[in-house]
């Protein structure tokens, strides 16, 4: 580990605000001790600046050693020009292939500097779902690509922020597809992942809870195919007495009170918008995403790629500089994510 953090901050896709709130978070004072590398095309961030009328881009290079060298020489940030978007190809706020398939690329040659040492983290920008189907990724989102990538077998997804951190048994998948996608195992390592995070977060043994798939976890029985019996139930029981601090699983409607959230330092959901939901409702801007499990740290933006106001000067970059301090701070304890 150097003593100054080389972060890969990905552009996210190049249609949407991830080039904006990059450059942003690249100019941002509270993020100085960094050295922060732009995953991306020079083309497309000098295009945002125009629009931004901000000031000078940060350097750029073709050649990835160049760009990491330049950072760790002291350049606050620098740009790692990729050349996958021909600015005639881009319209700023359109869904297409090309930037589905550019912003693959962006995170995959990240992800691989990361493994081979040549960074010490990745923030990532947001990307558009659609975007990669169009482009033949077969992935649906930044976790799915960053196990794949890893050969991570145990990764999952932790939102956290001041006000709340959940973390998801499943992510990107439809709601009638949970329930296949349970086992014991697979809610015993999502445990087992959120514990250790946050005991490194917070230096002590966290305490957890963990929600039920189905109104009032089930009812003993009434609500539901007996997913709290058949998986939760036995998984709270095996983190127990693996000294782990686990209730539940507990009522989805009730878990979120301010009451337990004071006590709590981790929700363990079972499917995505039951934790996506509450999370951002209290901390939109702060929250930040990191994958847990992987070789590698991974933190991102906890927001789309807002393609409505895409390359328009108004999109908040404060999640991405949270997203990037939180990187910083996991490289600064050599903890990982």
């Amino acid at each position: 580990m150097t003593a100054r953090s080389i972060i890969a901050v990905t552009c996210g896709d190049p249609a949407g605000i991830g080039p904006e709130v990059s450059l942003k978070a690249a100019a941002d004072e509270r993020l100085a001790h960094c050295g922060l590398v732009l995953f991306g095309d020079a083309a497309v961030y000098r295009g945002v600046a125009e629009k931004l009328q901000s000031g000078p881009l940060p350097a750029s290079f073709q050649s990835l050693d160049q760009a990491i060298d330049a950072a760790r020489a002291g350049e606050r940030a620098v740009i790692y020009d990729m050349g996958r978007m021909a600015p005639e190809a881009l319209q700023p706020g359109q869904v297409s292939a090309a930037t589905g398939r550019a912003s693959y690329d962006y995170i995959t040659e990240a992800i691989d500097a990361a493994l081979a040492g040549r960074v010490d983290a990745v923030a990532t920008g947001p990307i558009h779902k659609e975007a990669l189907r169009d482009a033949d990724v077969p992935f649906p989102g930044h976790t799915e690509i960053f196990a794949s990538r890893t050969q991570s077998e145990r990764a999952c997804m932790m939102l956290t922020s001041g006000e709340l951190t959940c973390s998801f048994v499943t992510t990107h998948v439809g709601y009638r597809d949970v329930p296949s996608l349970l086992s014991v195992q697979r809610i015993v390592d999502v445990i087992e992942l959120s514990h250790d995070a946050m005991r490194r977060v917070r230096g002590r043994a966290p305490k957890l809870l963990i929600c039920g798939l189905n109104p009032h976890a089930g009812e003993n029985g009434l609500f539901g195919g007996g997913e709290e019996e058949q998986f939760i139930i036995p998984a709270v029981e095996e983190a127990k007495r693996r000294g782990i601090d686990i209730v539940g699983p507990l009522p989805p409607d009730t878990v979120f009170l301010p009451a337990r959230r004071r006590s709590t330092d981790c929700v363990v959901c079972i499917y995505h918008d039951q934790g996506h939901i509450p999370l951002k409702t209290l901390a939109f801007d702060l929250a930040v995403n990191t994958t847990l499990g992987l070789p590698i740290i991974r933190t991102s933006v906890d927001h789309g790629t807002a393609l409505d106001i895409a390359w328009q000067g108004v999109a908040d970059s404060l999640s991405m500089v949270e997203a990037i301090a939180l990187a910083d701070r996991f490289v600064e304890d050599g903890s990982g994510s």
